[in-house]
């Protein structure tokens, strides 16, 4: 496990009741960060703390009753009243973890009570925490590539002759990345029905994708290369992601480049971004490799606690089934452990070339699957192509997303000695084309 501070003492407390409740995503041991508008309309960094956002403009700036940030310094607390946390990003490692612990001493249940640095959740409007810059999305499940392998190529081998060798990406689309909440638009796209000519319209497969967003922070200029003893040092924190995708549009355009408009018209994350020091005790040796895989090179060799322990959860709910109230149904169940190639992998592959990464910049894990069909992590392996459609308490199935179901995906860290933290949610409702 890697090393893990007095942040993560699971016996510490908060002032902040809400806080301290068992099932609680936030307690003083996690401290996400986010962005939110405050009253005057202006974008703020905020720090959750169970039920409540932690205003750091109002502890930097507060003038009725200062709070010392002195030991944070100027560059730092500049850093905090900045718009989104790109240039917090940027500041690197150390500036992160004394912020941490700073934080973490404010809120914890042996200092002053302090409601006037507090806004309510449920007040807030949560807002995208950082400009994207680029977006990179990874083919890292092995269970996912070998499902969708099967589907498309049920004679041959179902995974390509690199895939065990590195890990695939492709560049997404950074003006499409899109905070939770927002609805997303069936989009139209160029499609080509089995028995006729190319047509365009509406797309008919939407899918979901479960993946996990890492945020890169220290940035590496052109030329140079992130080794991987150093790639999770320079990743800030995850976000839940859900890659929408158009199946139709992608089995049409997919060749020879891969994935284009199929995937550039949303993709959703989640406005809490949990930070790698908070996700210390969840962090395990690996990936394992099978002992028929071929070898790595030595620049992707995992040299640390690279795997993170996250499970995650993704559930529907047809806009019929709202209006009854009705629960969502729970469609997969998976781990971010399940992945055979790590952040770490995918960050030190990324700038092999010599690629630059700047702070704010998102690479995506790809699908997460796992071995059990219930761990599979979008609908085109959970339905098998629409072949075994999911039923729904409203009497209908599902194949693919209908115009009004909202999904939701969910994700949270449990481990024993450990207190349990969560990364929030990630949602959207379809709705139609226009």
């Amino acid at each position: 496990m890697t090393s893990t501070d007095r942040t993560h003492d699971p016996a510490r407390r908060s002032w902040v009741e809400s806080a301290n409740a068992p099932e609680c995503d936030f307690p003083i041991q996690n401290l996400p960060w986010c962005v939110f508008r405050s009253e005057d309309g202006s974008s703020r960094i905020g720090v959750g703390i169970g039920d409540q956002i932690l205003d750091l403009q109002a502890v930097i700036l507060g003038e009725d009753d200062p709070v010392d940030t002195s030991a944070l310094g100027g560059v730092v607390t500049c850093a905090l009243t900045a718009p989104t946390l790109n240039q917090f990003m940027g500041l690197g490692r150390e500036a992160w973890r004394a912020t941490r612990h700073f934080v973490a001493d404010l809120l914890d249940a042996s200092s002053q009570c302090r409601d006037d640095l507090l806004v309510p959740m449920a007040d807030a409007q949560l807002l995208m925490p950082a400009t994207v810059g680029d977006y990179t999305d990874f083919y890292a499940s092995r269970y996912h590539a070998t499902n969708v392998g099967r589907m498309f190529r049920p004679d041959g081998e179902p995974l390509m002759p690199n895939y065990l060798h590195l890990p695939v990406g492709y560049h997404g689309r950074a003006s499409s990345v899109v905070v939770s909440g927002t609805d997303i638009r069936r989009p139209h796209g160029q499609l080509k029905p089995d028995d006729g000519d190319p047509v365009f319209g509406p797309i008919k497969l939407l899918d979901y994708e479960l993946e996990f967003g890492a945020f890169i922070g220290e940035a590496n200029q052109l030329g140079d290369r992130v080794p991987i003893d150093d790639a999770m040092h320079r990743i800030f924190g995850l976000v839940i992601l859900n890659d929408w995708s158009a199946r139709d549009v992608q089995k049409w355009e997919y060749q020879p480049l891969g994935p284009f408009n199929a995937k550039n018209f949303a993709s959703t994350i989640s406005p809490w971004v949990v930070t790698i020091d908070a996700l210390a005790p969840f962090r395990r040796p690996g990936p394992e490799r099978l002992p028929e895989d071929p070898p790595l090179l030595p620049y992707l060799q995992p040299s640390g606690d690279d795997v993170l322990d996250v499970t995650c959860e993704v559930s529907l709910a047809s806009a019929s089934m709202r209006e009854a109230g009705t629960d969502p149904v729970t469609l997969t169940r998976g781990s971010l452990a399940d992945l055979c190639w790590s952040f770490a992998q995918m960050l030190s592959h990324h700038t092999s070339t010599g690629c630059p990464m700047r702070p704010g910049d998102l690479i995506g894990s790809g699908t997460v699957s796992g071995p059990e069909k219930d761990s599979r992590g979008c609908l085109l392996e959970l339905t098998w192509r629409g072949s075994e459609p999911v039923d729904l308490p409203d009497g209908t199935q599902r194949r693919f997303l209908l115009d009004g179901d909202e999904l939701t995906i969910s994700a949270w860290c449990e481990s024993e000695g450990a207190r349990r933290i969560g990364l929030g949610s990630c949602s959207g409702v379809v709705r139609p084309a226009e």
